[in-house]
């Protein structure tokens, strides 16, 4: 892969990632990163800095499941070593607890299933609050993702990475960008026109009140109510709502109260002095979501001309981020010498 030029779509989580894995182990390839939102952008389409984010082990029951529990799970792995030599990159380990009032079968068999997580119990009856039918707890990670983010980009122009923005209309003009470029990393997202993908809105609140552990808590109506801290005083995230296909661009001012009623009737040692929670803002975001999980595979568009899909991450996007681009570098490594891999949208 000699002097060839690596161009790759998107400069959420998951380009940049990849975009640096690219850089540290294809040494003789230029890296290039074409995108429209770059790390400092508030736009709703641009996912990434959106996010809580932190890690939370969900029951692997499909295939796909399987695949992307892996791929958090090595992410996982490698935020332990990275944030101990990286304390700029606001990667803070701490303990993560799910509370669930209506369990299903596939959290009632965790504990084996999850045996092998960093401090995995479940909790007993004792530990539980009201109303809770099934808990566990687990060192988890929580990132302040704008702050990550642009660590990321530092990182990948202090190596010799450039950067276009602009948007393109299709992926075939990546392959335009510069000269002798044979391979395009298509982390656009939603992709482009494919079918499955669609947007899943996201309003969250960003308050001032401190946290010192993620909590997840599924409430009975199916709701879903949680806790995330942002370190490097980055404040705390109140969530969460998942409207699938809505595009309400502003956030909504009964989705706030809502969201702060029910946390702080399930977190009141949250609650400030007054008893309140000191908002600091409110955030509407687009989770890139797909039918059928995410789109992680290499395409073959013409001779000497690869495509390696990767979008379609939905909520999991810096959650399965490393894990993803470890994916990435395995494929870019081999497809110079590998057959045709047809498609599969």
């Amino acid at each position: 892969m000699g002097d060839e030029t690596i161009v790759v779509v998107g400069a959420g989580v998951l380009g940049l990632s990849s975009a640096l894995i690219c850089q540290q182990h294809l040494p003789k390839t230029k890296v290039v990163i074409v995108a429209r939102d770059l790390p400092g952008t508030e736009s709703i389409d641009y996912a990434s800095p959106w996010s809580g984010a932190h890690y939370r082990p969900i029951p692997d029951v499909t295939p796909q499941g399987i695949h992307e529990a892996s791929l958090a799970r090595r992410t996982y792995e490698h935020f332990k070593t990275y944030a101990a030599g990286n304390p700029d990159a606001s990667i803070s380990f701490i303990t993560g607890m799910d509370w669930l009032e209506s369990p299903g079968e596939e959290y009632l068999t965790a504990k084996t299933r999850y045996q092998d997580i960093d401090e995995f119990r479940v909790l007993g009856p004792e530990e539980l609050p009201t109303g809770v039918k099934w808990g566990a707890s687990y060192k988890t990670w929580c990132v302040n993702t704008p702050v990550y983010l642009s660590h990321l980009m530092r990182r990948f122009l202090l190596n010799g990475g450039s950067v276009i923005q602009i948007q393109l209309k299709s992926l075939s003009e990546a392959f335009t960008i510069q000269e002798n470029v044979r391979t395009v990393i298509n982390c656009s997202g939603v992709g482009f026109d494919d079918p499955a993908s669609f947007i899943t809105r996201g309003q969250t609140c960003l308050v001032a009140n401190k946290a010192s552990h993620t909590v997840t808590r599924q409430n009975a109506n199916g709701t879903w109510t949680f806790v995330i801290p942002r370190p490097a005083y980055g404040g705390t995230i109140i969530g969460g709502t998942k409207e699938e296909r809505d595009y309400e661009v502003s956030p909504r001012l009964e989705t706030r109260q809502k969201l702060l009623e029910t946390a702080a009737k399930s977190f009141p040692e949250l609650l400030d002095e007054n008893g309140q929670f000191r908002v600091i803002r409110d955030i509407v975001g687009r989770r890139p979501s797909r039918t059928g999980g995410m789109r992680l595979e290499l395409e073959n568009v013409e001779k000497g001309r690869h495509i390696f899909h990767a979008y379609g991450a939905g909520g999991r996007g810096v959650e399965m981020s490393w894990g993803v681009a470890e994916e990435v570098l395995g494929v870019l490594r081999k497809c110079i010498s590998s057959p045709e891999i047809k498609s599969r949208l």
